[in-house]
């Protein structure tokens, strides 16, 4: 067993003021977590306006579940992304957001799921095609992860059928997140939206023209009907609020499927790419998932039917999560006056739930910085707002069945035919803007297993 510890973020030992907050934010939103909020319930403090950091899970359970209305997402969070994903499910509030989740869940149904994973076994071929072909070279398989599952998420969207520019669409978004999702000295002063950003208005003219192109292909889905296995357009237009009988319009249609678009690709993307270069880091573990994977898949891509007994290589997606959860910090405004930790919390006030420093706490993980996939051998042991990579109550991630199915079908596949082992010098940087990514890359030597 290693006794060194993958690589991670140095947290913060002294306080930093508004200006050094901003210049640490701007390059790494996780470097402003300090070092104590991995061994202390609740940190609090004031860089503009006052905020406060809980890894406590009751405290956590309170925010996310028992007052769900006190805590909507901050307005930073909307500032941010509202421009490229309107009021989607992401940012929506109230019952705004309630009747599109109701509207949406069957979407996301094991059913439909289930339906959806040929997509991603032959996604997982076709990586697979690419690794071999690039011979002895290292590659970036993080980069190649991020094309694969923008291969998934394109096909399982749109069914492959031209009538969506889908590598635009991912271009624009990110393209605006890269100049957008740079925190502002505006968001952090909780300056109002109408202040002007100079970051979103550069990349405005490219999220106007890619929403008139969704528009035109959800028009053009209207008209012409499902075809085959509905894909997620097909679902969502035929979905009806089971209460209300509302239908999403086009607008609404739209914005959510820019959200399932960038969140349903570059999550798995992440958590793929981490899970390899963790594979890499300590080949005992990925020796262990390649005997799993070989004596199940038998040389050919891993299936939906195969993830049920793929036990090892889902606890090692799941370990990667807790390492480097992709949306590693999450942030509410408190409407209304509460206390939490036994501790003050006025309305107005930020408060913060730094994942990435929850799933690295030393009062509620063992060795919180190693890489120990048998954590999760058993669920049940793991505190349930202790490990929160998707979210967890009304708002968990509704997409997170079809991601984790897509990392261990991607996965089990690449581990069963190949051997990957670490680039000297080339570790990967954990940065966090709007997702926290592996910067640099993440490269790797592959050989044939």
């Amino acid at each position: 067993m290693r006794n060194d510890i993958p690589v991670h973020v140095p947290l913060v030992t002294q306080p930093m003021g508004v200006l050094a907050s901003l210049r640490a934010a701007r390059r790494n939103v996780l470097s402003i977590i300090p070092q104590i909020a991995t061994r202390q319930p609740m940190v609090s403090g004031r860089t503009g306006k006052r905020w406060h950091m809980v890894m406590d899970p009751d405290a956590i359970k309170t925010i996310l579940l028992e007052k769900l209305d006190n805590y909507p997402k901050s307005v930073v969070t909307k500032n941010l992304l509202r421009p490229a994903i309107g009021d989607s499910l992401f940012i929506a509030e109230g019952a705004h957001w309630r009747w599109q989740r109701r509207a949406a869940a069957p979407v996301f149904s094991h059913r439909n799921v289930m339906n959806l994973a040929p997509i991603m076994s032959a996604a997982a071929d076709r990586s697979a095609a690419r690794i071999a072909a690039a011979g002895p070279r290292a590659i970036d398989v993080a980069e190649d992860m991020v094309r694969t599952t923008f291969d998934v998420i394109s096909d399982v969207t749109f069914s492959g059928d031209g009538s969506f520019d889908s590598d635009a669409v991912h271009n624009a978004i990110d393209g605006y997140i890269a100049e957008a999702g740079k925190i502002s000295l505006f968001d952090i002063l909780g300056f109002p939206d109408w202040v002007p950003r100079p970051g979103r208005m550069m990349s405005g003219q490219a999220v106007r023209q890619m929403k008139t192109v969704a528009d035109q292909a959800v028009e053009a889905r209207r008209v012409r009907g499902a075809q085959g296995v509905p894909d997620l357009l097909d679902l969502l237009l035929d979905g009806i609020d089971p209460e209300t009988k509302r239908q999403m319009n086009t607008a609404e249609l739209r914005d959510n499927l820019l959200t399932f678009i960038v969140a349903g690709h570059e999550t798995t993307a992440l958590t793929l790419g981490w899970s390899l270069y963790l594979c890499a880091f300590d080949q005992d573990v990925q020796d262990r998932a390649r005997a799993e994977a070989q004596s199940v898949l038998q040389g050919r891509a891993a299936t939906g039917a195969d993830v049920a007994n793929l036990p090892f290589i889902r606890q090692i997606a799941d370990e990667a999560l807790r390492l480097y959860p992709p949306a590693a910090m999450v942030s509410r405004t408190a409407q209304e006056a509460d206390t939490l930790c036994g501790r003050d919390v006025r309305a107005g006030d930020t408060v913060i739930i730094p994942i990435y420093a929850l799933h690295r706490h030393h009062q509620l993980w063992d060795e919180p910085d190693h890489f120990r996939p048998d954590r999760f051998a058993d669920r049940k042991a793991v505190p349930r707002y202790a490990y929160l990579p998707f979210g967890d109550g009304p708002r968990i991630c509704i997409g997170a069945s079809f991601a984790l199915q897509e990392a261990v079908i991607i996965l089990a596949t690449l581990l069963s035919r190949f051997r990957f082992t670490q680039v000297k010098g080339r570790n990967p940087d954990p940065v966090m803007i709007l997702t926290l990514r592996p910067e640099g890359g993440v490269w790797l030597q592959a050989e044939p297993a």
